[in-house]
């Protein structure tokens, strides 16, 4: 069993974002107890997951941030209309750690916040969330994909017609919710997968007019791959691809592996134009 630390969380520093939030904030975790062979956090944490008993200072540093910011940052913008939007899930699923959190306190934090939204991604539906109603002021994003491929990469996860199916319950407990497609993973075959992933969101989803969507195609890392091997992890042959991937730095200097960039272009077009056949409602707020 993947080890739980509890910690006090020092740094609070708060980094601009602009994709999915305006900003990263201080985590309350960092590591996950999935085992997603894809994960980026377990590139640098393989194993476990620290817990901040300090979250009141992190939503103090985001309090403090959220009085500045709002002069500086642009409304309305791709993040939200009026909120400044806060990652406060960055480093972990917040969903599936929600048992090591006082998670009402952060519930109530940004429930009557007149600036600051958090949001989170996940890939687990958590009943107990929907006890609380932030009022539209926490964002959840349900990561899709196929789920032949959930199968292999996301074990132990959340069904996706289970995540698909939960997103009008969460609407209606009042979530802010928006569809997270990522990792976007290109194999033979992966068009009639997406078209196939759409459909079910089309016909489950019926509170279209609040749904938006991010969409981030697959990175890899060459440590990563070679610990999947060694761990018997299952997957890379959707995920190590150097016959249509390149290296790439990453915002933060590490270097990864991304779909080669004269290709990408294709299959961001291609993708696209499907999402935009099938649930054209589900506004795409950015993709890459």
């Amino acid at each position: 069993m993947s080890k739980v630390e509890l910690v006090t969380r020092k740094s609070m520093q708060i980094r601009p974002s602009g994709r999915s939030t305006d900003f990263i904030a201080p985590s309350f975790g960092y590591g996950c107890l999935f085992n997603c062979g894809y994960c980026y956090m377990k590139r640098h944490m393989p194993e476990g997951l620290t817990v901040s008993k300090n979250i009141e200072d992190v939503l103090t540093a985001i309090n403090h941030h959220s009085w500045f910011a709002h002069s500086d940052v642009e409304k309305p913008n791709q993040t939200h209309d009026e909120y400044i939007t806060y990652d406060i899930g960055c480093n972990e699923d917040l969903a599936l750690h929600y048992k090591y959190y006082d998670f009402a306190k952060i519930v109530k934090f940004f429930t009557y916040h007149t600036k600051a939204l958090g949001s989170f991604a996940t890939k687990y539906v958590n009943p107990k969330l929907l006890d609380h109603n932030p009022r539209g002021t926490m964002r959840i994003r349900f990561s899709l994909m196929p789920q032949k491929y959930a199968d292999l990469l996301e074990p132990g996860t959340s069904k996706i017609i289970d995540r698909i199916m939960a997103i009008d319950k969460f609407l209606t407990a009042g979530w802010d919710v928006h569809i997270n497609f990522s990792p976007v993973i290109v194999t033979e075959g992966w068009e009639q997968e997406y078209a196939a992933l759409f459909q079910l969101v089309d016909k489950y989803v019926t509170t279209k007019d609040k749904v938006k969507a991010e969409v981030i195609f697959l990175t890899h890392n060459a440590d990563k791959h070679k610990y999947n091997l060694d761990h018997g992890i299952l997957g890379e042959e959707l995920l190590w691809r150097p016959d249509i991937q390149e290296d790439k730095v990453s915002q933060y200097g590490g270097t990864n592996i991304r779909y080669k960039h004269n290709l990408k272009d294709d299959y961001i077009r291609a993708f696209k134009s499907l999402h935009e056949l099938i649930i054209p409602w589900n506004t795409i707020r950015y993709i890459f």
